[in-house]
């Protein structure tokens, strides 16, 4: 070969380069510390296969997160559910979407009393979150699982006072989400977050009597603003996330406490 073809063809491989390095797009996720983040670590490198490049950015609260990303200071969130975000937007107006579901951290029904769900007698003590979000899951839960019946068009934060039928004649005692655990010897039964289950030393798999659906309204999401939701990027992020890789990360992980939506 010619020294003119050589430096012809040395000319074309320089001008390819800018056009491979326009390939990779970096994306700033905001997460909260723990499961979120650690789980896209471990969607990162396949993401970078694809030409996507993750930088996880994380914060101590669930506030800040959708601000950042209504901002711009985010391309997208990954570390709420569909429940928070819907009060997140009827609050503050942000113009911010679910693209898709990630995982679910179900809370569960925990007893020291009671062997199984279905020994739970007439009359039993029940302990529930005494927040509106978390209260409101607990008497879902118990709902979906028999137990009560709630009335018709209650959404995602029912009350006590909106239970129609309790034909066990449950009596519920509300608590701090936090104190659920340290409640145990006094109730039959205590609905807990997941969080504060294993924080306490309770194994979600084998402690909880029953757990909720994790493919349920409080699944967690990935979030990104409605102007970018049918963006490229977008739809790579999810097929990255939602890959048998990243499911068994999450199964050996975490082994059963967080649970995957697909």
């Amino acid at each position: 070969m010619s020294l003119k073809r050589l430096g012809l063809v040395a000319l074309l491989s320089l001008a390819s380069l800018p056009a491979l390095a326009q390939q990779t797009q970096t994306i700033r996720i905001g997460v909260t510390p723990g499961p979120h983040a650690q789980i896209l670590e471990a969607v990162k490198p396949i993401a970078a296969k694809k030409g996507l490049d993750i930088k996880i950015v994380e914060f101590s609260d669930y506030v800040v997160p959708n601000a950042a990303l209504a901002s711009g200071e985010l391309e997208a969130n990954s570390f709420q559910h569909q429940p928070y975000l819907d009060n997140q937007k009827a609050d503050r107006g942000y113009k911010i979407e679910t693209v898709a579901t990630t995982v679910n951290f179900p809370i569960g029904v925990y007893s020291k009393k009671h062997k199984a769900f279905d020994a739970l007698p007439n009359g039993a003590t029940v302990a529930i979150p005494n927040d509106p979000t978390n209260g409101g899951r607990a008497l879902l839960l118990l709902q979906d699982k028999g137990l009560l019946k709630l009335k018709d068009g209650v959404g995602f934060k029912p009350t006590i006072i909106d239970i129609t039928e309790n034909a066990k004649k449950l009596k519920f005692v509300e608590i701090d989400a936090a104190q659920a655990p340290r409640v145990l010897d006094d109730v039959d039964i205590a609905v807990i977050n997941t969080n504060y289950a294993t924080q306490a030393g309770l194994d979600p798999v084998k402690d909880a009597l029953t757990r909720e659906n994790p493919k349920g309204p409080y699944v967690n999401i990935i979030v990104v603003r409605s102007e970018d939701q049918d963006k490229p990027w977008v739809k790579t992020l999810v097929e990255s996330y939602h890959t048998p890789e990243v499911k068994e990360f999450v199964e050996k992980t975490f082994k059963g406490a967080v649970l995957t939506s697909w």
